[in-house]
């Protein structure tokens, strides 16, 4: 279908808008609605709903929406739908999901910019397993916070690695013998350290010790909310050890996962192993179908 032929179908549901500005590379989709709302001197909201009554917020739109709504943005804004598609997270499988935070949690600032006095928001701002620039791969930045020197930059190099893993999972649904996603959850699953410190805390120690030995201590110093499998969004001076960890399993294999299981007490290391069964059942069904599919 020509754009032409999509703007006289898609027609009835929204006018095309007389000037569109361009999106900046990266640019989320909320961000570009809230420019041309400017720009026309609209809420941001109204202009979503002039061409989606049904959607009730930016975010929603960032997340959840399907082809229909795509092409009928593109129709009203008089761009190509993938366009439209590349600056929302709706293609993001829901095992990355969790990793998308609600508002922006970094920053860089050699890519930040202001296009007619609008701050220009992009997608990875918000995603929790990022910790370099996709767009010039220097590192990110808090957002919105006095910068903390990571006390974990030793593991950055392997955190790089676990870092595009989870990208390539997240964005490309590429990923090795298991989900990168499913492995970042797993390991911030509770457990017991061997020995038994003197003032143990039972929540304050996460698998993910085991791995990263710096840890432990690290986290004894954090005063906000530790991380869960639940919100496994660290804060950027954390993330490193998350990442580095992800890659450390990835190349070790189902072995490291099974020794992991021994850390872990009562219902949580139920949870983990019959996460890991999971995991190598998965695994073992996705080469026999490859398999299958060279004979």
């Amino acid at each position: 279908m020509t754009p032409k032929q999509r703007s006289h179908e898609m027609g009835i549901f929204a006018r095309q808008l007389p000037v569109r500005l361009a999106p900046c590379t990266d640019e989320l989709l909320s961000s570009w609605i809230i420019r041309h709302a400017a720009f026309y001197e609209i809420p941001p909201l109204a202009m979503l709903r002039h061409c989606l009554p049904e959607v009730l917020s930016l975010r929603a739109a960032d997340l959840d929406l399907n082809e229909g709504q795509v092409v009928r943005i593109a129709c009203m804004f008089s761009i190509e739908p993938a366009t439209v598609r590349r600056m929302t997270f709706s293609n993001i499988p829901q095992s990355s999901r969790r990793l998308i935070a609600g508002e922006p949690r970094q920053l860089c600032c050699s890519c930040g910019r202001t296009v007619d006095g609008s701050h220009i928001i992009l997608r990875s701002q918000f995603l929790g397993w990022r910790i370099t620039c996709p767009l010039c791969g220097c590192l990110l930045q808090s957002f919105g916070g006095r910068e903390r020197p990571s006390p974990l930059s030793r593991y950055y190099h392997a955190a790089r690695i676990g870092e595009r893993m989870l990208d390539d999972e997240a964005e490309r649904h590429v990923q090795a013998w298991v989900s990168p996603s499913e492995i970042a959850r797993l390991l911030l699953m509770r457990r017991v350290p061997k020995p038994l410190p003197d003032h143990y805390e039972p929540s304050g120690y996460r698998v993910l010790g085991d791995i990263i030995p710096d840890l432990d201590d690290v986290l004894k110093k954090e005063t906000g909310e530790l991380p869960t499998p639940a919100s496994p969004i660290l804060p950027l001076h954390l993330r490193p050890a998350l990442l580095a960890g992800v890659a450390i399993v990835q190349r070790a294999g189902p072995e490291m996962l099974y020794m992991l299981r021994g850390h872990l007490m009562g219902e949580n290391k139920a949870r983990f192993g019959n996460a890991i069964e999971e995991i190598v059942d998965c695994a073992h069904q996705s080469r026999t179908s490859s398999q299958l599919h060279l004979i």
